[in-house]
């Protein structure tokens, strides 16, 4: 039998995150500005549930290998399978093909919110991501692709990065299957070893040309040699295979087919758009990792060399990219449906933005904390009169609910970063006033005051007002806070 006074050990599941308050708002404003570039392009907003029916979902899974094929899959009360979305395409899929009729073609939208792998967790690793994606359906021709890559750098530019910083880089999988056909990997049931080729591919800028071979191989040690760290088992393609792979991503050449003859027009319409090699490059290591894609691929990559959680200098390489997908729709209507779209790995460009100091929420300015000095009713009713008639002048603001003194509620306040607190006893009760506690100039001034005698005379950054003056004075402290430097 448990013992009843055994705590439960709180943990964090593996390859899960909690957010903070700060990742929250960051987010939102990030999300904010890309949200007016897809508006800016005529993009509307729809939503799709975070739960599809697994077979909508479809043969095209991330990591195979893996058990559920990289969803998290239950059964209903029905025992039809459900699965958690692992991308936001697929479900657009599906709900496309519900509403086709009703719905404007091209379909062209957008779409933020979580998905979630059933992937072994590591570093930069997660189970669960937030994405942002904006798609066209219905537009056979590359010049749907080809906005596709204008909108991307946009994007990257509405966030602050700056030419130079960023490129966007082109490829198509027509080119890809090409090569792939010509040693042996064509067809259906190719699919597994096709994948894990793309994949390796994929890997070039994290791994190089060597790294990619070992892939291309038997497969790869994490650490670079045999026995260190988790191995990566690879294509297992010949000597011959792997040294055509590696000829045409280090080169890009290929005799011209359907998917050269593509990149060409892709190149073409956004030269033409102003939008030079600098922002959109075309680059035959771009391959992307899923299966469903069959013609354009795309990727948004970050050049600036930028300092990491740990402050170490890394390149973040990819936060985002996409493809054209015309088989995904076309599943559920029996009938050629052209797509495609582009993904925001959110989180990971938060953090990139972060680190390179363009986005931050310094100007959320903490509430201001009414301390409770009294607790009868009618003393909580006057305090509570002045948390709403800050509120009401828009100034964040709240009545201190717990059950401490004063001393308690000062360091609670401290720790909520607010501005400044109120206080008000029986004696400014009687006075018709307030004392209004200036906490930022406070903790400035008391670091420059050792003399106890000095702190008790100079009561710094300390006022009494009266209290129909309480929401003018605090609107003056928080605007000459906001003039000071920070610190």
């Amino acid at each position: 039998m448990a013992d009843k006074n055994e705590k439960m050990k709180a943990r964090l599941a593996r390859g899960f995150g909690d957010r903070s308050a700060d990742d929250i708002r960051a987010t939102e404003r990030m999300i904010e500005k890309i949200k007016a570039v897809y508006d800016l392009y005529g993009f509307e907003p729809v939503e799709q549930p975070l739960i599809e029916y697994t077979d909508a979902l479809g043969k095209f899974l991330p990591d195979l290998d893996r058990p559920n094929e990289g969803v998290f899959s239950f059964q209903d009360d029905d025992e039809q399978w459900l699965s958690l979305r692992y991308d936001l395409t697929a479900p657009l899929a599906r709900y496309v093909a519900e509403n086709f009729e009703r719905l404007p073609k091209p379909f062209r939208s957008y779409r933020a919110g979580w998905v979630f792998r059933n992937e072994k967790p590591g570093p930069g690793r997660f189970r669960q991501f937030m994405q942002f994606d904006a798609d066209t359906v219905g537009t056979p021709g590359v010049a749907a692709d080809a906005e596709m890559t204008m909108m991307m750098a946009d994007v990257m530019e509405a966030l602050g990065i700056k030419r130079g910083d960023y490129v966007i880089r082109v490829n198509n999988r027509k080119v890809l299957d090409g090569v792939l056909e010509a040693i042996g990997l064509g067809g259906d049931d190719n699919a597994g070893r096709r994948l894990t080729v793309l994949r390796a591919i994929d890997k070039l800028d994290k791994f190089g040309p060597e790294g990619v071979k070992l892939l291309l191989g038997k497969g790869r040690w994490d650490g670079g040699v045999e026995g260190e760290g988790d191995f990566t088992k690879g294509a297992e393609l010949d000597d011959a295979a792997i040294a055509k792979v590696l000829a045409y991503v280090e080169t890009g050449e290929i005799e011209d087919n359907q998917g050269v003859l593509e990149l060409r027009e892709i190149e073409a319409l956004v030269r033409a758009a102003g939008y030079g090699e600098d922002r959109i490059k075309i680059d035959p290591s771009v391959v992307r990792g899923l299966e469903y894609y069959t013609g354009p691929v795309y990727e948004a990559e970050l050049l600036a060399e930028i300092p990491n959680e740990d402050g170490k200098i890394v390149r973040f390489g990819s936060v985002g990219g996409g493809g054209r997908y015309d088989g995904l729709v076309s599943r559920f209507r029996g009938e050629p449906v052209p797509a495609t779209g582009f993904s925001i790995g959110v989180s990971r460009l938060m953090t990139a933005l972060k680190n390179l100091g363009k986005l931050d929420t310094a100007d959320v300015v903490a509430p201001v904390v009414v301390l409770v000095m009294d607790r009868d009713t009618e003393s909580l009713g006057r305090y509570q009169k002045m948390v709403g008639d800050l509120r009401r002048d828009g100034i964040r603001a709240e009545m201190y609910l717990g059950g401490a003194g004063m001393k308690a509620q000062m360091k609670y306040a401290d720790r909520r970063g607010s501005p400044c607190v109120v206080i008000q006893g029986g004696d400014e009760r009687a006075s018709g006033e307030v004392q209004i506690k200036d906490l930022i100039e406070g903790a400035r001034l008391s670091a420059q005051i050792t003399d106890n005698e000095a702190w008790r005379e100079g009561r710094p950054a300390q006022v009494s007002v009266p209290e129909a003056d309480l929401v003018a004075t605090i609107h003056c402290i928080l605007a000459a806070q906001a003039q000071e430097p920070q610190a």
